[in-house]
């Protein structure tokens, strides 16, 4: 069996071609590279606590974000913020928002992006804080810009919005927090 793979740089088209010289196979493969979006908060630092007042305990708001580094020809953002720490299978998604205009790249505190609005785990559909039932949890925000706006209807899941974001993703960015509830 003969395998040929030919790629041609990012965004390329790659070739694999299966069986013999006589009875090729060609079978044709988008492969999308991603850029590195920068993802910060002015309220907290990378992997750092974060502040009571973006939380249950206080005044649940959502706290400020910096996107900097949106790739060119982006048409959306898309945002989830996920505790992969909560005692549930799949864990528990406190923020879900899509075709959030490219062009938003700061998110004041207390702010919901324009956009639509996914359904978090709670059910809500705007930002829920850092609620842990015990110990020390890990809260990720998640910024996506994609090569498309998503005709996704509002209240879809994380689950749902990772589905229809598939193939669309130009660039991600990450911001990771900490908090645990004082007893």
């Amino acid at each position: 069996m003969a395998v040929v793979i030919m790629t041609a740089g990012i965004g390329a088209w790659g070739f694999k071609r299966i069986g013999s010289e006589k009875s090729a196979v060609l079978m044709q493969k988008q492969t999308m590279a991603t850029q590195e979006i920068k993802l910060m908060s002015t309220a907290f630092p990378q992997n750092g606590k974060i502040p009571a007042r973006f939380t249950c305990d206080g005044e649940n708001l959502s706290p400020p974000l910096l996107i900097r580094g949106v790739p060119a020809g982006a048409k959306a953002l898309a945002l989830i913020m996920h505790d992969p720490d909560a005692p549930r299978a799949g864990g528990w998604t406190h923020w879900v928002k899509w075709n959030i205009p490219p062009s938003a790249v700061a998110i004041g505190e207390g702010e919901e992006p324009a956009g639509v609005s996914g359904r978090g785990t709670g059910g809500a559909f705007a930002y829920q804080g850092p609620c842990p039932p015990s110990g020390t949890h890990r809260y990720i925000f998640t910024v996506y810009a994609l090569n498309a706006e998503l005709s996704l209807s509002e209240g879809a899941t994380k689950t749902e919005l990772e589905a229809a974001m598939a193939g669309h993703t130009l660039g991600t960015g990450e911001l990771i927090g900490h908090y645990a509830r004082e007893q």
